[in-house]
């Protein structure tokens, strides 16, 4: 009998991961024991995919806001830093932000506006549109942005951020001066030493201070590559994917895990004789319709899979065909029209007419969105997902 159910997306429980802990062994074990529960089998290329946040802290890669601010100093010298298009996070990037303002005696700080990279809102479109305000071109002063546009809360977390970072600051013994402003050659008006913490446009940003005179640029990404009196690093990401550990520390993007995602293939194949793919993921990339809020605050959704996760898609759509090429079809005529034009399918369609509208993403992107959005980002307590079905179609 045909299979009548595709894609399944499980939660999988597992212990509270601690640094030091076998990881490839309580994920081996934690799907074999939900299998055996629930009552399913593993099947080649279902794929396993493990939380970047439990594989950071099975590293132990964590580090301190004195182990940030020795690095800024190291690399940018002190004084005046101009800290530029951050996101709006209490768990991204405040601790963050306290670390770096440790390691300078001014800064100031330059956001983007009317949102944050991510979507994060500190002024409605509509409200500059109101004040004659052209955000691509204007530079907006802490006082002149206040009487305008008052205070504006986050709608999702009731904090003011502009307030809040700015408190930060000063709390951590440097002096603040916050302006506004979407063109990143505005700093060095002010300062030539930026460290801009910028995620996904970051490397244009660099490039363009650079070429423009900045005496010293840095990313996030530069920061705490390496092991600062016994710190985590991450020698690809730096900061970058980092969250809160506590209020004076950090958690940061897990190194290097191809061993542990090849470690568990490996380990599912001598146990069940399934060859499944594995993969570690973060974020998902995926943006919020009503709150305008782009998930993606990890520099990249998975950063390491097993090779066979590699690629993008390469489907026909069901219903192209359907209105299309077998519109005058139906019943047993066109389920078998379709399943022949499947299986005859070439190995890439790009630009053929039949995939259009398919989702030509990386196979680690969406299927990271998937676990992403199974495992929340709360109290679900299911760091590992299990994927079935995923790479099925309507012939399988």
């Amino acid at each position: 009998m045909e299979r009548k159910v595709g894609t399944i997306s499980r939660g999988i429980r597992c212990p509270i991961i601690r640094e030091g802990d076998d990881l490839v062994k309580i994920v081996t074990d934690s799907v074999l024991e939900a299998a055996q529960s629930e009552g399913f089998e593993l099947r080649d290329r279902d794929v396993i995919a493990v939380t970047e946040s439990v594989v950071a802290r099975a590293q132990g890669n964590y580090a301190s806001i004195d182990h940030i601010a020795q690095d800024v100093k190291k690399k940018l010298g002190g004084g005046t830093i101009g800290v530029i298009f951050p996101i709006l996070s209490r768990n991204r990037f405040a601790i963050c932000l306290k670390g770096i303002a440790k390691g300078a005696d001014k800064i100031v700080l330059m956001l983007s506006y009317p949102s944050d990279e991510v979507g994060n809102e500190l002024v409605s479109i509509d409200k500059l549109d109101e004040a004659g305000i052209n955000p691509y071109s204007d530079v907006l002063t802490l006082e002149k942005y206040r009487e305008l546009f008052g205070e504006n809360k986050h709608p999702f977390t009731g904090v003011d951020y502009v307030q809040y970072y700015s408190d930060l600051i000063k709390e951590a013994g440097a002096e603040v001066e916050v302006i506004f402003a979407n063109d990143s050659r505005k700093i060095l008006g002010y300062t030539k030493k930026v460290l801009n913490c910028d995620i996904h446009t970051r490397f244009r940003t660099k490039k363009i201070l650079k070429a423009c005179g900045a005496e010293a640029v840095y990313g996030m990404d530069d920061i705490l590559t390496n092991s600062i009196d016994g710190s985590g690093y991450n020698e690809k990401y730096g900061l970058l994917g980092s969250n809160k550990s506590t209020e004076d520390a950090i958690k940061l993007f897990p190194k290097d895990c191809t061993d542990l995602v090849m470690d568990v293939q490996k380990e599912i194949l001598s146990k069940t004789g399934k060859y499944v793919e594995v993969m570690v993921y973060g974020d998902g990339a995926f943006k919020d319709p009503v709150g305008k809020i782009w998930e993606l605050a990890d520099p990249c959704v998975s950063p390491a899979s097993t090779p066979g996760l590699e690629g993008t898609p390469n489907e026909i759509k069901l219903k192209y065909l359907a209105d299309n090429d077998f519109k005058d079809l139906s019943g047993e005529a066109l389920k078998d029209a379709i399943t022949n034009r499947i299986k005859e399918k070439k190995d890439d369609l790009v630009g053929d007419m039949a995939s259009q509208g398919t989702t030509p993403r990386k196979l680690t992107d969406l299927i990271g969105s998937l676990c992403d959005l199974t495992s929340g980002s709360g109290d679900k307590g299911t760091p590992i997902i299990l994927v079935q079905g995923y790479f099925d179609n309507y012939v399988s």
